[in-house]
């Protein structure tokens, strides 16, 4: 879901161009890849070593990012020696050429355990038939039967982005301490967007990459999915917002995925729970209106229109949906009952 900025917040930079670097802090460097999609590019960040440099992030896997990589590591600083590849979560825009560059220069990929299992999970499904359970999830949602078979042409397509990942990793833990460089960095590790999100602090430079769970101008997708359609993400969003809040001091340089690095981390991490609070407002008084389906109460949690012919737009906004029911559910403010067609309905209770 869109968030209006945070009027509190300030950007010190600007985006590097491209095949270039931006130093946002003493041996930190900013890269901005693009992407092929609506959200047209990530952020991943260069940390000096005593003799290299370390990589948190890699963008997807595709012969573009390859080839701006090829000219990135071609001169200058990142002409040296790669040292260890580090990441924040499993999804393909971060982890994509992990095991492009693990093979390539040695070196061994560091991310937290849930997120490295649930990568090579969902990597085994490529090229897959869409299984029962999926077409379950998504009949419940109220999806129509052309939008089911467009789900079960899709489907195994997420390891499509994504080079295999190596055979081994090593693990990040939440309070992991980590000496990159000069300065030493901890590892705060929340839920919600992903498993296992790890978010790296550091200290003595003020910084913290954020990876997906603080973006200064659009806010995290935070979904159910098919193969756990109970879970309760939400809870685990809200609660990870609120352990940066306390965990991470206010003046930081956050350092986001997407958009630019910021000034203002607890503003934004207070309007981030705010916009959140406000749709789930929104959906209590759309089912106060009578029992509906997911698909009915689009309208209610997102700014723009969500219709079939964006296939991951309708994904996306099913599984956030589908989040902030199962929230609503776990609070004791609604209730699901399931038709003879295998639709699901919400109602508010009593």
């Amino acid at each position: 879901m869109t968030k209006p900025d945070t009027p509190a917040l300030t950007y010190p930079f600007e985006p590097p161009a491209p095949h270039h670097t931006v130093e946002v802090a003493t041996g930190v460097r900013w890269i901005r890849l693009s992407m092929p999609f609506r959200l047209d590019h990530i952020n991943v960040w260069a940390i000096d070593t005593h003799d290299g440099w370390v990589l948190v992030d890699t963008g997807l896997n595709n012969p573009a990012t390859v080839a701006d990589w090829l000219a990135l590591m071609g001169e200058g600083p990142l002409a040296r020696p790669l040292q260890g590849v580090y990441a924040t979560h499993m999804h393909p825009d971060h982890i994509g050429l992990a095991g492009w560059f693990t093979r390539r220069a040695g070196v061994p990929l560091h991310m937290s355990r849930l997120e490295y299992l649930s990568c090579r999970v969902m990597h085994a499904d490529t090229n897959r038939e869409a299984p029962p359970d999926g077409v379950l999830f998504h009949r419940r949602a109220g999806w129509s039967e052309a939008a089911i078979e467009g789900y079960r042409s899709r489907f195994g397509s997420f390891g499509k982005h994504i080079h295999a990942l190596p055979e081994s990793f090593r693990r990040l833990q939440d309070g992991d301490l980590l000496q990159l460089g000069a300065h030493g960095w901890r590892v705060i590790t929340t839920g919600g967007h992903s498993p296992e999100h790890a978010c790296l602090y550091c200290p003595g430079l003020k910084l913290l990459i954020a990876g997906d769970q603080v973006l200064p101008r659009i806010s995290s997708n935070v979904s159910v999915f098919a193969t756990e359609p109970q879970a309760n993400p939400l809870k685990e969003w809200f609660e990870s917002l609120d352990k940066l809040a306390r965990e991470v001091p206010a003046d930081v340089l956050v350092l986001p995925s997407h958009n630019e690095p910021f000034y203002g981390l607890h503003e934004r991490l207070g309007s981030l729970r705010a916009g959140q609070d406000r749709a789930l407002e929104r959906l209590r008084q759309s089912l106060s209106g009578g029992p509906q389906r997911i698909v009915d109460v689009f309208p209610a949690l997102f700014h723009r229109a969500i219709g079939e012919q964006d296939a991951q737009q309708l994904s996306l906004a099913t599984g956030e949906a589908v989040a902030c029911m199962n929230y609503l559910i776990a609070q004791g403010a609604a209730a699901c009952t399931v038709d003879g067609g295998g639709v699901a309905w919400y109602a508010l209770r009593g």
